[in-house]
């Protein structure tokens, strides 16, 4: 099982998805070694698990290539600021 899908059951406490290759890509606007945007990035310390497990499905999308490049995790204290799944 790989460890986003331990995080989406809940299985450990929800760690960051960093890999320590922090480059944006300038077509998807996507950190090319976490696949977060860079909103996702700066909101990690503040979303509680619930939030973090939202990246960690986005994420999960992304490498399976079903969620569109501008799918994102609303980051807390934006207009729906709710931690929540969004796509335009």
């Amino acid at each position: 099982m790989s460890l986003a899908a331990y995080v989406r059951e809940g299985e450990v406490n929800v760690p960051s998805p960093c890999v320590a290759v922090c480059r944006v890509n300038p077509a998807t606007q996507q950190c090319e070694g976490c696949l977060r945007t860079l909103d996702e990035i700066s909101a990690w310390r503040v979303l509680d698990d619930e939030g973090k497990r939202a990246v960690w499905r986005v994420i999960e999308q992304r490498l399976a290539g079903v969620a569109p490049v501008d799918a994102a995790v609303d980051p807390p204290g934006s207009e729906s600021g709710s931690g929540s799944t969004s796509q335009g």
